[in-house]
Parts: structure tokens; sequence; C-alpha cells
């Protein structure tokens, strides 16, 4: 049985809770508290960040190879697309999204200095992107994707973060109710993250 170290309120490990629920696996999560987390986590992880999967003698960390991972070794419902052309555009994607949005996540978590500019940018870059769901259901087109998963974490912590979008962002914002009403987003979500949203 694979077993997830997973922080309850980490939109890391959100992802990967969506993966493994919607994969409808045998799996263990393992809380952790990111205000006090247990020794054997530096020891599993040179970082000493969740999420950190462990799978018999495989450790993996970081939640886009993790996701990875298990969607290749259990293929159905497949997240990545099966075309490689199709797949390397999703990577890049994945990429950027962490670059442009998942990068401003600790300034958002720790409210720093820079949290009103993290803010910012973020419901800008989030503006730009609703145009997408004025012609497709999801980030890659019809199907549920892993970049769906990638972005339904932060989607969720808007109003915990404090992020207010336009009118403009209302195409997002009904693509984000649907990935918030699939079943394995409801079951991945703790108790903790059930209350960051309105």
């Amino acid at each position: 049985m694979m077993n997830l170290y997973s922080g309850t309120t980490c939109p890391f490990s959100h992802r990967c809770r969506i993966v493994l629920y919607e994969k409808q696996m045998d799996f263990q999560v393992i809380d952790v508290d990111l205000f006090n987390k247990p020794e054997d986590i530096a020891v599993i992880n040179p970082y000493n960040r969740v999420p950190v999967l462990v799978d018999r003698d495989l450790v993996l960390y970081e939640s886009n190879i993790i996701n990875e991972y298990i969607d290749e070794r259990f293929p159905h419902p497949q997240l990545m697309p099966p075309d490689p052309i199709m797949r390397a555009r999703a990577r890049q994607l994945l990429f950027t999204m962490e670059h442009e949005l998942f990068s401003h996540i600790d300034a958002l978590e720790k409210n720093l200095k820079s949290a009103e500019k993290s803010r910012q940018h973020v419901r800008d870059r989030l503006t730009e992107l609703a145009s997408i769901f004025t012609k497709q259901k999801h980030m890659l087109g019809e199907e549920f994707s892993m970049l769906d998963v990638a972005i339904a974490p932060l989607l969720w912590r808007l109003d915990h973060y404090g992020i207010e979008l336009g009118k403009a962002a209302a195409p997002l914002m009904k693509y984000a109710e649907r990935i918030f009403s699939r079943q394995g987003f409801i079951d991945a979500l703790t108790p903790s993250e059930k209350v960051m949203r309105r």
C-alpha cells in the first residue's frame, strides 16, 4: 500500500490526494501538522516538505512528480495525455503554472510583505486564463487532466488567500465549480480545507 505524507492545509498535498482519490486506489494518507512536523519527514525528504509518497522502497517528493508516477503506475483513468506531443505541452503548462501561480503560495500562506503583490499577480494570471473556459470544459480540452488537478487547490483557496476575481473571470469560476463537484475532489478535502471556502 502507498503512503502519502500530506499536509492537512497544503495545496501541493491536496493535488496528490485528488489524484489518489480520482484513481480510487488503495492508499493511506498520513496527516502531517505543518507547524509541528515529525522528524521522519526530514529523513525521507531532504527539503523537509510535504507531500511525500512512499511506495515500498520508492520515496518521491514534489507533487507533480508524485502525480505523474501514480498516473503511469495506475493508468485508469489516465490524467496525462497519451500522445507525446500533448503530454509535452501538458508538462510545459504545469511548469508555467508552478512559475506563474504556485510560486506565490508561500507569500500568501505566510502573509508576507509581498502578499498583496502576489494576490494581484495571481488575480491577473487567473483572469487571463478565464477565456479558455468559454471554448472548452477543462484546461486541456474536454477531458479532466493533470492540469485541472494542479490548479484546483489554488482555485479552492481563493477566499482563504483573499483573492477576489472580477466578472471577467466568470468562466473560470464556472469551471472551478465543475472541478469542485467531482467525487475525487470532494473525497480529497481535509476538514481544515473544507472551511477555507465560503
